[in-house]
């Protein structure tokens, strides 16, 4: 159902009050990006005032990557069917409340379990922020302007996350813990008043309790099986099993959800080219940078001796340059289209990262980082935004929270499967006793893993913009045919 907020396609004009429900679901997402940024440079500290092992500390990360990847799937469905607003502004509270608990606690055990509880309560406000957009605004410009401020918000709390969590550390960790509690109290205040009411979905079928178990149990595996596969081994034992065990959890699902009524994820989904694309593209996308950052963080404070704030302040050119031009995406994708943007973004961080390589122990920033930095800024400007407008084109309203869902699960496995999978190719190059030239060369092999995910990332593309040169591109990505009218056409997305 459309909301009454919704401007008209004729005028283009907001009212105040459609800005503010925007600007309550961006401090949302701005807030989960801010989140994610901020713990690492405070590991650390974490590690000598609560005593903790490394694989401890790893936990504080993993935790809420376990619990946003884990549950994506779930909560965007449970926006569909319990409705978008109440379920956002449940789990912004619940976020709210466990990034005081973080910020509080004296023990271990209690911060990974906030961490997890934040982790969860995110994997509901995304899908069920990104939804409330996709149904308020209409498919084509109003929505793509929408988006690429939404993407922007999260590019800004990332990049701003960086360099607070290198001030914020040197009074207290507990700083960084209690930052976003504020924050997210004053937009559940605001989104009391702001958000525009949904409806439940009514005529879903029933409520598909094994499909819900089977795919949060699975993405849960999944999830913690990468995390843990560098610590056990990617051959040993534990770790093939696990995988295993995540292969036939998913194989159940998929024949669970071809029978059930009311499924969790409608299969017919992903027989649209642009959505299968948007999915694979938003893996190798957050996969290739994660990765990137992992290792640029490690080469700048490690190798080079650079404190947390000098090298936040590395990153920041990357962070202002997508906080300026992405507004400006949405427009551009009304002219070209997602798929030639995503295919632009792509290549420039193809490029990015393979210039990176050339670094060495004495760089000089200006010639040899910061080309890099300024490149993958600009990939992450024209690729995040229209990856979430291709991504959501053409779907129905009662399925928006679905592949909201479905986008931001292809963003977290991906992030933590590559940054495994980089972490696994550094350690397997790094000799025992290691001069700081062997460190440095240990880490290329991962740096060109990089640049090979993002590469892939540019051929799934490709394809999509190859198969458009014999005629004009239709994306199906309606509802099953008994929820829809004869009267009533297919929605179709326009250009992806």
């Amino acid at each position: 159902m459309t909301s009454p907020l919704t401007p008209s396609p004729s005028q283009g004009r907001w009212t105040p009050r459609l800005w503010g429900t925007l600007l309550v679901l961006c401090a949302a997402m701005f807030l989960d990006a801010l989140d994610v940024s901020m713990v690492g440079v405070a590991l650390p500290s974490i590690g000598s005032d609560l005593q903790l092992s490394t694989s401890t500390l790893q936990w504080i990360v993993s935790g809420y990557i376990l619990g946003y990847g884990g549950l994506l799937l779930l909560g965007g469905r449970t926006a569909d069917l319990l409705g978008r607003r109440q379920v956002f502004l449940v789990a912004l509270g619940v976020f709210a409340l466990a990034s005081l608990l973080g910020g509080l606690v004296d023990s271990g055990p209690l911060l990974i379990a906030s961490r997890f509880i934040k982790g969860l309560s995110a994997a509901f406000t995304a899908p069920a922020g990104l939804s409330i957009i996709t149904t308020t605004f209409p498919e084509g410009p109003l929505r793509n302007r929408a988006l690429s401020i939404y993407t922007t918000c999260a590019a800004t709390g990332f990049s701003m996350g960086l360099v607070l969590s290198g001030l914020l550390t040197e009074v207290s960790w507990r700083f960084t813990m209690l930052l976003p509690a504020p924050i997210a109290l004053v937009a559940l205040a605001a989104g009391l008043k702001l958000l525009p009411r949904s409806e439940r979905e009514r005529d879903h079928n029933g409520y598909d309790i094994p499909g819900a178990v089977l795919g949060t149990a699975s993405m849960l595996l999944l999830v913690f099986t990468v995390v843990q596969a560098p610590q056990a081994g990617w051959a040993s034992a534990r770790t093939l099993l696990s995988f295993l065990a995540v292969a036939v959890l998913l194989t159940v699902f998929v024949l669970v959800e071809r029978r059930s009524p009311g499924p969790l994820v409608r299969l017919g989904v992903l027989r649209s080219g642009g959505q299968i694309r948007a999915q694979l593209g938003a893996v190798a996308f957050f996969g290739s940078y994660v990765g990137f950052q992992f290792l640029t963080t490690l080469y700048m404070q490690s190798l080079l001796g650079w404190s947390a704030l000098h090298t936040a302040l590395a990153f920041l050119p990357a962070g202002a340059l997508v906080a300026v031009s992405s507004t400006k995406v949405g427009a551009i994708v009304d002219r070209f289209g997602t798929g030639r943007l995503i295919a632009a973004g792509f290549t420039l961080m193809v490029v990015g990262y393979a210039l990176f390589l050339r670094v060495d122990l004495d760089p000089v920033y200006a010639a040899v980082i910061l080309p890099s930095m300024l490149l993958i800024g600009a990939a992450c400007a024209l690729v995040f935004p229209s990856l979430n407008i291709q991504a959501t084109n053409g779907v129905e309203d009662h399925e928006q929270g679905m592949v909201s869902g479905l986008l931001n699960t292809s963003v977290q496995v991906g992030g933590a499967i590559f940054l495994a999978v980089v972490t696994a190719v550094v350690t397997a190059g790094a000799p025992a006793h290691a001069t700081p030239q062997d460190v440095l060369d240990s880490y290329r092999p991962g740096f060109a893993v990089v640049t090979g995910v993002a590469l892939a990332g540019l051929l799934i593309t490709l394809t999509g913009l190859r198969g458009r040169r014999g005629g004009p591109s239709v994306v199906v990505a309606g509802s099953a045919p008994q929820q829809r009218t004869t009267a009533e056409p297919e929605r179709v997305a326009v250009r992806d």
